[in-house]
This record gives structure tokens, sequence and C-alpha cells, in this order.
């Protein structure tokens, strides 16, 4: 071993805490994903026009597709107190039911404006629950920006959905996470190669296949930013399985082997079923390890993918952790993967945008993950950057795409080098 190898454990290293300014998306921009992976769900934001144009821009809607999301535009009149909001919200939901008979869930989700007037969302969709069942499902939950980052939005939406959830007291394992499907199909591909089953995936494609919980359901985050949905099917009775998040080969293995070993699967048969894509996922990677090796990465808090992404990028594609930065770090959730982070890593919660802009550009590092709103300045100024959204929006999880993942992070790399005038 090498006198320089990095050592790795960051579980008891001290966390910087901020709480300044901060520039994060809100909750509503996880409804671009969601409403795509629920299939008979509908969204609709009770909040201003400036959500309504928010969701469309980021959704980026084809002319002749009918979304499954929308706004319940809070007028003037709701705004000054001049209406009835919950008798004007009932008449929007009785008309989108009219005209969407396919809905089967019906998410209303609170905005900064339906914050702010005090809306009782909660019990609005216990009332809508009623007049609308057995055909429709009301769910409410927040992506107001006043209280959430956008990964948040997905947290506050399934952990409104645990409560609804049927009770059961068979023994199944529940994956908690939106993955997009082609993921999804590879992740209970293997799970069930395992030997484990059955499987359950929450959210569910269709509201009739969605899990049931209780003292005998297993889960596991296939996403680090549910923190607030753990806690939800914790209190239902489900059992949490801890793993690493299964960003890249080591980190998918690992969480694999915590399913097998909750499950009594043999070292023989893990070894025959992950053999072929581990081989396959290594040799991906070390496509990109000329590029990402020994390069400094330094991450402005956004999605709270960083811890998980951090140590793929530091274990397995060689590079130098300088400043990890995630909106909130929950240590229990995150445990397996600061275990893996390279102990000299500065690890940040929250933010105070100015400070940590000064910290990084006395660092300087070679790489900089960031929100869309610092990419395009700190470009300016000659850093290479990664937008942090696109690691939500892009399949990344899982063994095939463990190339693609080192790819999102090597093209920035690439792409600076040719600006500058050098190799590619």
């Amino acid at each position: 071993m090498s006198l320089d190898s990095p050592t790795f454990g960051c579980t008891d290293s001290p966390v910087r805490r901020e709480r300044g300014q901060k520039a994060v998306f809100c909750g509503l921009t996880s409804i671009v994903w969601l409403h795509r992976k629920m299939q008979d769900a509908f969204f609709l934001v009770v909040g201003s026009r400036t959500c309504a144009h928010l969701l469309q821009a980021a959704a980026g809607v084809m002319i002749f597709a009918e979304p499954r999301f929308g706004t319940a535009v809070l007028e003037e009149q709701d705004l000054a107190g001049l209406a009835d909001a919950h008798k004007e919200l009932d008449r929007e939901v009785a008309k989108l039911l009219e005209r969407r008979p396919d809905i089967r869930q019906l998410f209303l989700v609170g905005s900064c404006p339906s914050e702010v007037l005090k809306l009782d969302l909660d019990r609005a969709a216990e009332r809508l629950s009623g007049l609308h069942a057995p055909h429709v499902r009301v769910h409410s939950y927040t992506g107001s920006g006043l209280d959430t980052t956008f990964t948040q939005g997905e947290d506050t939406c399934l952990a409104a959905m645990v409560p609804t959830l049927d009770a059961t007291d068979a023994a199944e394992l529940v994956v908690v996470g939106a993955l997009p499907d082609v993921v999804e199909d590879q992740c209970l591909s293997l799970l069930t190669q395992l030997g484990v089953g059955p499987v359950r995936m929450l959210p569910a494609r269709r509201s009739d296949i969605e899990p049931a919980v209780g003292p005998n359901t297993r889960f596991i985050l296939a996403q680090p930013f549910l923190g607030e949905t753990s806690g939800a099917l914790e209190r239902r009775g489900a059992k949490r399985i801890s793993a690493p998040f299964p960003f890249g080969e080591e980190g998918t293995t690992l969480w694999l082997r915590a399913v097998a070993d909750a499950y009594g699967v043999s070292a023989e048969k893990f070894e025959a079923v992950t053999a072929a894509p581990r081989a396959r996922a290594k040799k991906a990677i070390a496509a990109h390890l000329e590029t990402l090796s020994g390069k400094s990465l330094f991450m402005f808090p956004d999605s709270q993918l960083e811890i998980p992404l951090a140590r793929f990028l530091a274990r397995e594609c060689g590079m130098k952790t300088t400043e990890i930065a995630t909106p909130f770090l929950h240590k229990a959730i995150m445990a397996p993967d600061l275990a893996l982070l390279p102990s000299n890593t500065a690890l940040t919660e929250g933010q105070d945008l100015e400070a940590q802009l000064d910290r990084h550009e006395a660092i300087n590092p070679d790489l900089t993950v960031c929100g869309l709103g610092l990419a395009n300045p700190l470009e300016a100024k000659g850093h290479a950057t990664k937008w942090a959204i696109e690691l939500v929006f892009t399949p990344v999880h899982f063994y095939e795409q463990a190339g693609d993942l080192a790819g999102l992070f090597s093209r920035p790399l690439r792409r600076r080098a040719l600006l500058n005038g050098g190799a590619a």
C-alpha cells in the first residue's frame, strides 16, 4: 500500500453547519419526475402563476401531451381573503376529475403562496378523499420553497402516502425512491435473481400495485434524501436495511449485499448473480479514470446526493474530495457512505452562499458540482462545473449505469480542457 493512499471514514468527522443564504430549486420541481413515474396520479399545485411557469419550464412538456400536473392558481381575490379558497379548490378538483376519469391518486401540493395563506391542505385532502372515494385517493404535501429543497419534494410526497398504505403481516421488501423505469427493472431483476421477494416499489407505477406495510416489512432506500419517508415507514413497524447507496460498482454491490444478508442469500449465489454486471460496471468506469483520477472535487449543497456521489468519485474514480456540502445531513441514513468517504473530506450541512464561494475560490478545485444558478458564473471564472440537477434526472443507479454516471463528471473536465486548448 502506498504511503500516500487516502484513509477512509468520516463517521465522526466534524460537520460545518451553515444557515445563511442558499441557492436551490424548491420542492415543486420533484413533480417533474414523480408525475412521469406514477402513471395514474395527478399533482395539483395550489399556488401562483409563478408556480405554473416554473413547472412548465422545468418539465418541457410536449405541446401535444396532456401532463399529469397542473396549478390551481391563487388569484388576487384569494390572496386578499375575498374568496373562500377551500370552496374554490373543491370546484377545481371536481372539474379536473370529471375531465380526467383516469386519475386514481390526486396530490394537493402546497406552495409558498398557500403556505403563507395558511391553507389547510391536509384537511382539504381528507375532505376530498371522502367526496371522491373509492375512485380517487387524495393526498397532500408541501413542495414550498420556504420549507423544501427540490429533492425533498419527493420525500414529503412519499411520506404523505405512507399512512394510507394498506396494512399487512406479509414479509415483503419495499424499495423506496422514484427510479426511472429502466433502472427499476434492473433493480427488480437483480433482486429476483438473488431469490429475494416479493419486492414492492414505493412509489409504484400504478396505485393498484402499491406496497402494503406492517411489522414484517423490510425496506431499503434507493435515494438518500428520503429521511421523512424512512421515519414514516418505521412508525408503521417496517424495518430499514442500512446500506451505502447504489451508485457505481462498489455502492451497488454493497447495497445488494445488505439485502442479500438480510434474506440469508449465500455468498456463492451472490457472486454468481453479481459477477458479470460488476465486471461490466468496472470496465465502463475504467474508461473515465484517466480524466477523473487525481482531480479535486468541490460540491455545493443542492440535491442531497452529494455524500454518496462523493464516495463513488473518491473510491471508484480516484478523485480528491475537498469540501462536500449537502442541504441536510441525516447521519443515520448516510452512515454507511460516510464510513467510506476519505477522512480528510470537509463536510458542510446547509449553506452560507457567500462564505462557501470564498472557500471555493481559495480551493480552486478541478471540478465543481453545483446548481444551475451558480454554474454559469463559475464557468465564466474558468471553473469546470457539473449541474447537480442533471444527476437527479439522469439514470445513474446500479451496475449498468455506472459508466454513464462517471461520464457525467468526466465530460465537464474534457470540455474545459478543450476550451483551454489542451488534450480532451
